[in-house]
């Protein structure tokens, strides 16, 4: 075989790949330098030189105030946000909007340095159109515990939603593995084969077309209230994207989903009492509510 073909084999590199790496002389048949075209035979004394790998860019949080997030509690080892719509947890490829770590910095709180280096104190993430109670790591003994208090499902996520139709029955559990949606990438679904998702909801609120529900997360998968309830086929008001109604959602006034992460509870890493912080719902939400009632 020539020795594009033969290393692209070998290797796994593209054809391409190699043909550079001939070029640039990383490549030796029997000591001497070999082109790409040059053949293979049995026997022969090959060797390779491969570049070293490139370093990833490193995604910054640029220190940005961020509107609407204010810090419910802070103290040497947590702080504890208020999230608003439209923010994302940590900066990420593509994400150019405003982030907590990026407000966080510009208030001058510093975090834990554990972790990736964008999502440096960070043990949890709310979606960006998901707003509510979140906490960030500021020292690395918290930011050890907390992440495997998540992990152990030790915490105590509850979040308040308002779904379409009337759940039946009226409080229960959901439990469906929840993965990548097959067709759509952005997306995520109940599918066999998933990752293993529990979610426990009761009905707070029943009005002529949707219900007010208290959520609690056993597990904290990506989507995962929004995935579950849409499989039910009551999906989140407002949330589009998971089949929601959008005549409902333009009459409520709705942008985006009515969800709501409301209370977090943990035990505070430094001394391991329980602590809860709730959140107030935001004026969108609150509005949509009342017009529910009426």
């Amino acid at each position: 075989m020539r020795v594009d073909a033969g290393l692209s084999r070998l290797l796994g590199l593209s054809r391409t790949v190699v043909a550079t790496l001939a070029e640039d002389g990383m490549i030796a048949l029997d000591g001497r330098a070999a082109g790409k075209s040059d053949r293979l035979t049995a026997g022969s004394w090959l060797e390779v030189e491969l570049p070293e790998p490139e370093t990833p860019a490193v995604i910054a949080a640029p220190p940005e105030l961020v509107g609407g997030m204010t810090v419910l509690y802070e103290d040497e080892d947590v702080v504890v946000v208020d999230k608003p719509v439209g923010v994302a947890a940590h900066p990420s490829p593509g994400w150019t909007g405003p982030t907590v770590v990026g407000g966080l910095a510009a208030l001058g709180v510093r975090v834990s340095t554990s972790g990736a280096a964008e999502r440096q104190g960070v043990v949890h993430r709310l979606d960006v159109g998901t707003t509510g109670v979140m906490v960030v790591a500021k020292s690395e003994h918290a930011y050890s515990v907390l992440k495997r208090a998540f992990k152990e499902r030790a915490v105590d996520k509850r979040y308040h939603a308002i779904v379409q139709g009337h759940p039946d029955p009226t409080s229960g559990t959901i439990d469906a593995p929840i993965d990548r949606h097959p067709r759509h990438d952005y997306k995520f679904a109940v599918v066999a084969g998933g990752k293993p998702s529990v979610t426990h909801y009761d009905t707070l609120e029943a009005f002529r077309a949707a219900s007010l529900l208290d959520v609690h997360l056993e597990t904290g998968r990506t989507h995962q209230i929004r995935v579950h309830f849409s499989a039910l086929r009551h999906p989140c008001v407002g949330d589009l994207t998971y089949g929601a109604d959008p005549t409902l959602a333009k009459r409520l006034g709705l942008q985006r989903q009515w969800l709501h992460a409301r209370s977090l509870g943990f035990e505070h890493p430094a001394d391991g009492r329980w602590v809860e912080f709730v959140s107030e719902y935001p004026p969108d939400l609150a509005r949509a509510l009342e017009r529910l009632r009426d």
